[in-house]
């Protein structure tokens, strides 16, 4: 078993494709819960439910919301593609902290730490407050619905929870994340084919429009409102990394995580354009567009689709969703601080490793502490702060996507050109995504700058979002200069470049246990930079 003092010491060597022990416990979960948990992070049945009407509102975009939410894969798929190579190097549960460290020096990767603290923590108080509105939804406590004080206690209990879920090993939580998962996948595919049959059969309602090959087309609107947009879609995919942050715990850990992100990112854009398409086809956009029902789409258009008692089954996997969700933001941020706490970036204390359960003891319940801190008084103040700072968390995320992005093609410099394929998918494609991240960050703050474009009050000229995003950014380079003194080792660290020849080390699927003997092969694949079209990966043993 793993001691303290194993999980705290200071990483300093370079990296080799090899778990750099911090006290985790290896081998807990295999290929097919790290797409679980990346996918379930996003919470597809909340983001889309919370998110499509408003971008459908939008008079440039229209129809075309299935076309925005492909092209903000676009960028999703791309940086995934650092994530896969640069988990390959550094299996690290800090992930773009240790990789934008390794490439860009001290100072970038503990502002992209920051970035992933201060954008859960953003996001944590809507988690749990959507979960604690639609338990009361689902057992039709509608006085529970209009009162704050019982949507906080319910936020409060829920975050409280999931919190002590995380605490009691990863085990627990992938078998619950398949669980809410496949519930929730199910239940939307089920709504979307069973609108899209009635717009069909003419069994939709009135104002129902027929699916066309132009709302997939991201050419067909404005380019101006396509930017604005993708604001939105942004936030619908944001999380997916999440299964790589459990990399350390996994089985195969610098391959299978890192692929499940580019199959998760995969995964969720067909989930989107499906059910965009159903629901927009089923009452028309002016419908889901309007006030009362664009902050709840999945909600307004599920008594049509599915009938009284369908419905029923609707709400229950936004609520699934959401709780999902908040389970896995807090894994990836206590194995973000554990990691800084390990690299000697943050207080040792804060790297401590709970001994019988081997999950992140400090990180993890100081992580719900404070989301439930954060939480409190967003929900006390009014719905419309807690909605601004769901919006703001793109800055940060736009930022640590973006630079992520960017270090595959710094820390790989030196092998990027030894192939065409490493030039593309290690080099190219992850600068290329991140560089549209940086982008649509900077548009966001340029945008939400603007009085007209946000809710709330101006404090200092600033509007909300700017505080929530652009300020709390501020704040952690401020900390971050503070804390220099104290942590002279790390911040004296060096960019590096990657370990020569450690792209081309053995591919590895995952274990025959999880996927079948029959899936189990050494060697290269699709999304591997030194495969062939000559190579031919060997039959797996005993075949």
């Amino acid at each position: 078993m793993a001691t303290e003092a194993s999980a705290v010491g200071v990483a300093g060597a370079p990296a080799t494709g090899q778990v750099e022990d911090k006290g985790l416990k290896k081998n807990a979960i295999g290929y097919v819960s790290n797409i679980v948990i990346s996918t379930a992070s996003v919470a597809p049945a909340y983001s889309i439910a919370a998110t499509l009407g408003f971008i459908v509102a939008d008079p440039g975009i229209g129809t075309h919301a299935p076309a925005v939410l492909l092209a903000a894969f676009v960028p999703m798929l791309l940086v995934s593609l650092a994530y896969r190579y640069l988990n390959k190097a550094d299996p690290d549960a800090g992930t773009s902290f240790a990789w934008t460290t390794r490439a860009f020096g001290p100072a970038t990767g503990w502002l992209n730490g920051w970035a992933v603290f201060l954008a859960d923590v953003l996001v944590m108080a809507s988690l749990g407050y959507v979960a604690a509105i639609y338990t009361f939804k689902l057992f039709e406590w509608h006085w529970a619905e209009v009162h704050k004080g019982a949507g906080l206690v319910g936020c409060v209990l829920w975050i409280w929870l999931m919190t002590w879920i995380c605490h009691r090993g990863i085990e627990l939580s992938a078998r619950i994340q398949q669980l809410l998962l496949t519930y929730e996948v199910l239940v939307l595919v089920i709504f979307s084919v069973v609108a899209i049959v009635d717009v069909y059969s003419g069994n939709a309602a009135a104002h129902a429009i027929e699916p066309q090959a132009s709302w997939f087309n991201p050419f067909a609107m404005p380019f101006h409102d396509l930017v604005v947009a993708l604001l939105l879609g942004i936030f619908i995919y944001w999380g997916w990394d999440s299964g790589v942050a459990v990399n350390e715990e996994s089985e195969d850990s610098n391959e299978g995580p890192g692929r499940a992100a580019v199959v998760s990112t995969v995964l969720l854009v067909l989930i989107y354009l499906l059910v965009s398409a159903g629901s927009q086809a089923y009452h028309g956009t002016a419908f889901i567009a309007n006030e009362e029902n664009a902050g709840d789409v999945l909600n307004a258009l599920g008594h049509g689709v599915l009938g009284s008692v369908g419905v029923r089954f609707l709400i229950v996997a936004v609520l699934t969703s959401a709780a999902a969700s908040t389970q896995t933001t807090i894994l990836p941020t206590a194995r973000t601080t554990l990691s800084m706490a390990h690299w000697g970036a943050l207080p040792k204390a804060i790297g401590r490793i709970h001994p019988r359960f081997l999950t992140p003891t400090v990180s993890t319940w100081g992580f719900g502490a404070i989301s439930i801190a954060v939480a409190v008084p967003l929900i006390l103040i009014s719905e419309t702060v807690l909605e601004l700072a769901v919006v703001a968390l793109g800055i940060p995320v736009c930022f640590y996507y973006g630079m992520t992005g960017l270090a595959s093609a710094v820390y790989y410099r030196r092998e990027i050109f030894d192939s065409a394929r490493k030039f593309f998918l290690v080099g190219l494609l992850p600068f290329v995504g991140g560089l549209i991240m940086l982008g649509i960050g900077g548009y966001a703050i340029y945008y939400y700058g603007k009085a007209a474009n946000s809710e709330g009050k101006i404090y200092a000229g600033l509007t909300l979002p700017l505080w929530f995003g652009l300020i709390g950014m501020v704040l952690g380079a401020v900390i971050m200069l503070f804390m220099r003194p104290s942590f002279k080792r790390y911040f004296g660290r060096k960019p590096e470049t990657a370990t020569p020849g450690v792209l081309d080390a053995p591919v590895e699927r995952a274990p025959a246990h999880l996927m079948g003997r029959e899936h189990v092969t050494h060697g290269a694949h699709l999304l591997t930079p030194e495969a062939t079209e000559e190579e031919t990966p060997p039959a797996p043993p005993g075949g």
